[in-house]
């Protein structure tokens, strides 16, 4: 059915992420990685320019493992049984992603080396004035690890049921993001009411399970508290 509204849409591409994650080992692989770089990256200090390289070639792997998949899908519905020109089209496209893979090693390789020849001044002190970078990490971060949680758990879909629920992580994300960034109180309590108007909205509607939505806002929370106390 095709789909009427964003939302629906929106909804449709996330699933498409999620079928990936759940189905295909290397999709978790190369996730858990993504979440690992970044992580190393902020450690290390590396610079924006770097970092946006960085992200956009594991955007690139990433990619290329999700059209692997597509492809995979189309051929066996084609071609249900062994056909030589199904396994050459498997075949190459599998060749693709190890490109992709083996240029994002390389990559990260060449970008990372030099701050890992000196670790006692790399990993040293904070980032400074970087608050608004780190809540796009943590962000990041949070989304990653709901991906892989509904992944692992294979329950649910992007934006309706599953363990934990991504809209109470994303929110309880940006709202502790805003106590550290804004350092108000009122903003911070109204930025909490609207991410538990978020949370309670997801359980009224029947989508999560009261303990899917107090996991979500404990990720969400705990994952941003960390970056900051470790990065602010």
């Amino acid at each position: 059915m095709k789909p009427r509204n964003f939302i629906e849409s929106a909804n449709l591409a996330v699933e498409g992420i999620l079928y990936a994650a759940r189905t295909q080992r290397h999709m978790r692989y190369h996730l858990w990685t993504a979440g690992a770089v970044i992580l190393i990256s902020l450690l290390l200090r590396v610079t924006r320019i770097e970092l946006l390289i960085l992200s956009f070639v594991i955007l690139l792997v990433l990619l290329s493992e999700m059209f692997n998949t597509a492809i995979e899908a189309i051929v066996d519905l084609l071609s249900p049984e062994y056909n030589q020109t199904a396994k050459i089209a498997k075949d190459v496209a599998a060749g693709a992603v190890f490109l992709i893979s083996a240029g994002a090693v390389l990559t990260g390789y060449l970008i990372l080396l030099p701050y890992l020849r000196d670790p006692f001044t790399s990993t040293v002190a904070y980032i400074e004035d970087t608050s608004e970078h780190i809540t796009l990490i943590a962000l990041t971060l949070v989304v990653i690890i709901v991906v892989l949680s509904k992944a692992y758990s294979k329950r649910g879909r992007p934006f309706f049921g599953g363990l934990p629920s991504g809209h109470a992580a994303v929110s309880f994300s940006i709202g502790t993001a805003a106590a550290f960034l804004t350092k108000n109180v009122l903003i911070s309590i109204l930025t909490f009411i609207l991410a538990i108007s978020v949370s309670y909205n997801r359980m009224a509607m029947g989508i999560h399970s009261l303990r899917e939505v107090i996991l979500g806002a404990l990720l969400g929370t705990v994952v941003t508290v960390l970056l900051f106390q470790l990065f602010g």
